[in-house]
Formats: structure tokens, C-alpha cells, sequence
């Protein structure tokens, strides 16, 4: 956390008509600020501004020579407000939703001086985030990249953060037991039977998968809050960015002046294709510049943090030198 930096936002009112004082804390990766091209990348629900060098969760994507080359570009992250990496926790976590943290991460543009952004990329919530952010803002961005997720929350999703609430307010051990049932959605059966294939893991005498599991538990144990938890769960289920407006999602998403590339991954049971092809065929009828991508794979969900050569080769035009050279 040594290149964490806060920016404070008082008295903002949230959705519920709620009074916060926020510390939004970020990173800065790349060229400084004014120097290049800015690309915002929003994290997922356990992730953090930590996205490059030591530790860093997309440590394949962002770095010298890289798809996000941060010798061409100023890349920047903001926490979550209340995800535990920095900044001050969020008890009352209900009275925020998705649109909220939207705000607030325009906020902190506006006070970074940031005006618009070459691209804006991010998976799961921090892809639905991205099109929050662009319904309040509509040229927020000249690339918009929301991956592996969606512009609402669908029945099956508000099902499974139903569930990780029952487990996170009633588990002796919340934590470890929730991300236990949420690796179940983030990879695919699949994905599954390739890993282990029913083999047992002798020193334990379970079987392998079943470790697999406990382990993963164990590991967010450690380095994740409830609090933090129950808040970035929350935010998941209170996604829809036709929200208390009589419009509908083409009559919103059409007011999008970036180009918008969908990244769907065939195999995810969280956001599915389907759903994520849905969305593509309706804005297509009202927006020209919209693009399908798809990551094919097994591994389900996750496999944004896991397929990097072939995200690499589904986005590596939106972020080459030739690219930069037409849009500027």
C-alpha cells in the first residue's frame, strides 16, 4: 500500500439519501498523470488498486511492453470505498448502491483533474461498474471494456448474493464459508472435473477438490474483512442502471458516445453468455459502435484472471500504438 493516496469526498448523499464521508484511496501505475493516455481499471470483488508490480492481480496484463503497457500509458485504480485495502469500513452498507460507488468514482475524477478517459476496463462488478459510470456520465470514455459481467443484476445473480448474505450474517466461520459456495460460481463444472478429476488428496483423506475449496476459504480468511464482504456483495445485488428511471437499457446505453466491447466468456455460470449476448444484440439496434468479444474457455467465470493470452489477444488492438495513433 505505499502508493495508496486518499482523496476525501464529505457529506456525499447516497441513493438512499444517506450522509458519507468517503475516502476514496487509489494507485497510479505508468506514465504521471497529464504525461499520457489515462485507462481506469475498476477491480472485482475481492481485488484492490494493487494491479501491477509485486502482488499485483493483473500483473499479465499491466506492465512495461504489456497489453496496458505503462510505458504509454497512466493507468489508475480506485479502491471500493470500504473494501478493506485502505480507507475506513462501511457499517451501514445497505444504504449504498453500485450507482453510488459510480458517483463517487467520478467524483474522484473530477478532482484528479481527469476529464475523460482513454479507456475504462474492469471485470465482474468492476465491469457492471463501468456501465454504471457511463450511464451517469456518457463520455466518460473514448474505450469502454466491462468484462465477464452485465448492466443489472439477473435473477440467478440477486439468487446467489441472497445466499452469500444468509452465509455471511449466520456462518460461524462467514468468511471462509461464503467464498467457499462463490468459487463454485466463478468456475464452471468443467473447469472442475479438468483440475481434479475425482483424485484424492491422501494426506487429508478428502478428496482434492474438496481441498481446493477449504484452502481458497482459508486464504480470503486472512485477508479479507466482513465487513468488506458483506458491503462488495451487497453492491453486486443492487446493479441496474435503469434504476428508478422510466427508461429503458437501449434508451440509456444509446447515450454512450465510446466505443463499448463486450467481453463475454462462453463458459461463465455468474454473468452468462447468454445474458451477456442479450445485451449486445439490443444496443446494437440503437449504437453503431459495439463490439462481441469472447473469451472461450473452461474455467468458468474467473477466467478473466486466468485466460491472460487470450484476453491479451481479444483487446490488443483497443491498446496498440496504431490505435492511440487514430484516436488521437
Amino acid at each position: 500500500m505505499k502508493n495508496l493516496q486518499i482523496i476525501k469526498i464529505d457529506n456525499f448523499i447516497s441513493f438512499n439519501k444517506t450522509n458519507f464521508d468517503i475516502e476514496l484511496t487509489y494507485e497510479i501505475f505508468g506514465l504521471p498523470l497529464g504525461d499520457a493516455p489515462i485507462v481506469l481499471v475498476n477491480h472485482a470483488l475481492t481485488g484492490n488498486s494493487n494491479l501491477a508490480g509485486v502482488n499485483g492481480w493483473w500483473n499479465p496484463i499491466i506492465g512495461e511492453k504489456k497489453l496496458i503497457d505503462t510505458t504509454r500509458f497512466t493507468i489508475l485504480a480506485f479502491n471500493f470505498p470500504g473494501n478493506g485495502y485502505g480507507g475506513k469500513s462501511i457499517e451501514n452498507y445497505k444504504d449504498l448502491i453500485l450507482r453510488d460507488i459510480a458517483k463517487i468514482f467520478l467524483i474522484g475524477l473530477k478532482k484528479l483533474k481527469i476529464e475523460s478517459l482513454y479507456a475504462v476496463i474492469g471485470g465482474s462488478i468492476g465491469g457492471s461498474l463501468i456501465w454504471e459510470m457511463a450511464a451517469l456520465s456518457p463520455n466518460i470514455a473514448e474505450n469502454l471494456i466491462p468484462i465477464a459481467c452485465d448492466w443489472k443484476s439477473s435473477d440467478w445473480l440477486l439468487a446467489n448474493t441472497r445466499l452469500q448474505h444468509q452465509i455471511l450474517n449466520n456462518s460461524s466461520s462467514p468468511i471462509h464459508d461464503a467464498r467457499i459456495h462463490a468459487m463454485l460460481c466463478y468456475r464452471s463444472p468443467k473447469s472442475f472435473e479438468k483440475k481434479f478429476n475425482r483424485s484424492l488428496n491422501e494426506d487429508l483423506k478428502i478428496f482434492n477438490v474438496e481441498s481446493w475449496l477449504l484452502h481458497h476459504g482459508s486464504k480470503l480468511q486472512k485477508r479479507f474483512q466482513l465487513s468488506s464482504y458483506k458491503l462488495m456483495n451487497h453492491l453486486l445485488s443492487t446493479i441496474d442502471i435503469t434504476r428508478d428511471t422510466e427508461k429503458e437499457f437501449e434508451d440509456i446505453a444509446s447515450k454512450i458516445n465510446g466505443n463499448i466491447y463486450i467481453v463475454s466468456v462462453d463458459s461463465d455460470l455468474f454473468f452468462t453468455d447468454s445474458q451477456n449476448r442479450n445485451t449486445f444484440y439490443k444496443l446494437c439496434k440503437v449504437k453503431d459502435n459495439v463490439f462481441f468479444k469472447t473469451i472461450k474457455s473452461d474455467h468458468g467465470h474467473d477466467a478473466f484472471l486466468i485466460e491472460f493470452p487470450k484476453l491479451v489477444n481479444l483487446l490488443s488492438n483497443i491498446f496498440s500504438k496504431n490505435s492511440l495513433l487514430v484516436e488521437s
